[in-house]
């Protein structure tokens, strides 16, 4: 452990309750190691980044080579080799109506930039649209424009003041899915509607709420129909947490504009690209400079991290890679089917990688009084596992190996057991 009085603010920490920080020396493959010698099992991938394991060689080696050459270079007016990989391999692997590849730094920036695409688009083709619609629940990041179309709560009810308003659909559970797609078609009907914006198949720090691939691709077949922008984000879903490479592939749907990062450089770097289709792209096209796309940061496209995504995304074209992700989608079905009658759990479930269960307890939700128990039980069995409230979700590096497993669920288990 730190010092309790490093002068570090941490991020979603409430100091007054946690203790000192896990002091992390080294991390290879599926663990963490500290300076002691303790090996802990990364169970949710360090926020969701790591993919391949933790210091995989060829991203690594990537990384080396490139920050020997170009390590940063403003990217406006000015390109290099890494970023034209990375955007001409990304074009490969998505729908063929995505065209354009725009740079940013994180999950949350990608998403600012596709509102800001699809609001600019519409202002500049003359029409007045300027409402965005999200899903209740959803989570799309912690800048001013992500949190707006987030849900509201305890995460941004001191912003309230900054944020814009948003039409809202449900959550299409099961047995409801009509009600969330008849209050789509009525808010795509106003003339006002300019975007959706959805995370496919499973809501993240929402609560690892799941849904199928038959309510996202009717979704988007609302959208069509009214012509308004199907804004994807797949921060979390993308890069095979959800089974396949992006979520977007089981729903057969080619998104208007998508959304990637944390899996992107294999979770070695920050680094984030929104990809949108050539109609977005052409409506910022013009010698008139106030058309132009109003958006940039100071790292935007680096070339460290950009030569990290490109090794990473070569590692997606060895068939290797999909295999792994198959064993890992079966071991986490075997191993999450062992709760499905357990009475101590509720909503027990799984979309690809991804397993959750919500333990039963009296005060359900994110802040639930159980959920730091848990992460302290889990971090005594050198497991990083980090509940939303009494939500246990498990989403490991594809590296994870079967006694990995076995050491993740043994620990939920007996977590259950103590909190009865």
């Amino acid at each position: 452990m730190t010092d309790s009085k490093s002068p570090i603010w941490h991020p979603f920490t409430q100091h007054a309750l946690h203790g000192g920080m896990t002091m992390i020396a080294r991390a290879q493959g599926a663990y963490l190691y500290t300076p002691d010698g303790r090996r802990i099992i990364d169970a949710i991938s360090s926020w969701w980044v790591v993919t391949h394991g933790h210091c995989h060689p060829e991203i690594v080696h990537a990384i080396q080579k490139q920050a020997q050459t170009l390590n940063q270079i403003i990217f406006a007016g000015q390109t290099h080799e890494a970023a034209e990989d990375v955007a001409a391999r990304l074009l490969k692997l998505t729908p063929p109506n995505l065209k354009h590849v725009f740079f940013s730094d994180s999950g949350s920036t990608s998403v600012e930039v596709a509102l800001k695409m699809a609001l600019g688009y519409w202002r500049n083709v003359g029409e007045a649209r300027t409402r965005i619609v999200a899903m209740e629940h959803g989570y799309h990041g912690d800048t001013v424009g992500t949190m707006s179309v987030g849900a509201r709560g305890v995460f941004n009810a001191a912003y309230e003041p900054l944020l814009f308003d948003v039409a809202r659909v449900p959550f299409p559970r099961t047995g409801r899915e009509q009600q969330t797609f008849d209050a789509l078609e009525a808010t795509c009907r106003n003339d006002k509607t300019a975007a959706f914006i959805v995370e496919p198949l499973v809501l993240g720090a929402g609560g690892m709420l799941m849904y199928p691939a038959s309510s996202l691709k009717e979704m988007k077949r609302i959208c069509e129909a009214h012509d308004v922008l199907f804004i994807a984000d797949e921060v979390m879903t993308g890069w095979g947490r959800t089974g396949t490479l992006f979520a977007c592939e089981q729903a057969d749907i080619a998104p208007d504009i998508v959304c990637y990062s944390k899996g992107l450089t294999g979770g070695s770097l920050p680094l984030a690209v929104t990809l949108c289709s050539a109609r977005i792209f052409d409506a910022h096209y013009s010698k008139d400079r106030a058309k132009t796309f109003f958006h940039s940061s100071s790292y935007t496209a680096n070339p460290v991290a950009c030569a990290a995504a490109a090794a990473n995304l070569k590692l997606w074209e060895n068939e290797n890679v999909q295999w792994h992700l198959a064993d890992v989608v079966a071991m986490q079905e075997k191993a999450i089917a062992q709760f499905r009658d357990d009475k101590r759990f509720e909503n027990v479930r799984r979309t690809g990688t991804i397993t959750a269960i919500d333990l039963k307890v009296n005060d359900a939700g994110y802040l639930a009084n159980i959920g730091p128990k848990l992460q302290a039980f889990f971090a005594s069995r050198d497991v990083l596992l980090r509940p939303l409230g009494n939500t246990i979700y498990v989403m490991p590096p594809y590296c994870v190996t079967q006694d990995d497993i076995d050491a993740i669920y043994a620990a939920i288990d007996e977590a259950a057991t103590s909190a009865a």
